[in-house]
């Protein structure tokens, strides 16, 4: 169950209106990097969450507080938008034709679609994407997943500050800015409270790494055909991260087959000269019998 409050997480201002701006910030809603994506990251987690419930609660309020964060965003972009409809007609009304100028920028859609508010959409007006959200049941592989959620929806909202010079709206992404940081170090601090780096890699760390081949585990591979000298790095020798083995560096070569396929499924009508022999029952029949009666 969620309640809302009708006051805002913290306040939002617009000094001077800007539809070109509420457009950028569009990103920050349902962009990759975006608020809505955040937000039901952390919900499906918490919703699918097995384990010590210390987990599931702290999932569901950082969840929830994203909501907020949506709020004040669509809150800023509506903003944003006041006055841009006699902005519209001033510029309707002048001798330039071509509809980008007309709407000096902003998104055409924040008219015809929203009436002047913010959308689910990116700032290209692309909607958002579910397949964005990352919710594997395995805390520790989530936990690096919203690190890396947060991370570049910091990025973002530092270049979004960057981009204007309105101080209400430099205040209100301060403050995104300051929440980004709880956040990645809150998730970071759950990997520590799973035992820390060493104790969770790799993921998952249920799966025994003797069923593994193992002869390939912690080999850096080089695909250069150049074949550079091996680089001074972390990743390329001495000890791997998770302290249970040695990181080496190999050139790459194949040590697999070259594919051999059968010819074209004959129900699956490829082209006569891709037909090299004949095959009595298709996979697509094959498929029917399993599925049909």
């Amino acid at each position: 169950m969620f309640y809302h409050d009708k006051k805002l997480q913290y306040q939002v201002r617009v000094d001077k209106p800007n539809p070109a701006f509420a457009k950028l910030l569009q990103q920050a809603i349902g962009g990759i990097e975006g608020e809505i994506r955040v937000c039901l990251q952390y919900l499906f987690q918490a919703w699918g969450s097995r384990g010590p419930v210390k987990y599931r609660d702290m999932l569901l309020d950082t969840g929830t507080e994203e909501i907020s964060h949506i709020e004040m965003l669509s809150t800023a972009v509506a903003l944003n938008l006041e006055g841009a409809t006699n902005e519209l007609k001033d510029k309707v009304a002048g001798e330039n034709p071509i509809v980008s100028s007309i709407l000096g920028g902003m998104d055409p859609r924040h008219v015809l679609s929203s009436g002047l508010a913010a959308m689910a959409v990116d700032s290209n007006g692309v909607p958002f994407n579910g397949s964005w959200v990352v919710g594997s049941g395995n805390i520790a592989a989530d936990m690096y997943a919203n690190v890396m959620a947060e991370s570049t929806g910091r990025v973002l909202a530092t270049r979004l500050w960057e981009l204007t010079d309105d101080s209400g709206m430099k205040d209100m992404l301060a403050f995104l800015i300051a929440r980004d940081t709880m956040h990645q170090n809150q998730w970071l601090a759950v990997i520590e409270d799973l035992g820390g780096v060493t104790s969770n890699l790799p993921i998952p760390n249920t799966f025994p790494m003797s069923d593994q081949v193992r002869e390939f585990e912690y080999k850096f591979v080089s695909t250069n055909i150049e074949k550079p000298a091996p680089p001074d790095a972390r990743w390329a020798s001495g000890p791997s991260i998770d302290g249970k083995g040695e990181f080496q560096y190999e050139y790459a070569r194949p040590l697999g087959q070259e594919p051999k396929l059968a010819p074209p499924d004959v129900k699956g009508y490829a082209q006569e000269q891709q037909m090299t022999g004949g095959m009595d029952k298709g996979l697509l029949d094959n498929i029917k019998d399993t599925i049909l009666p």
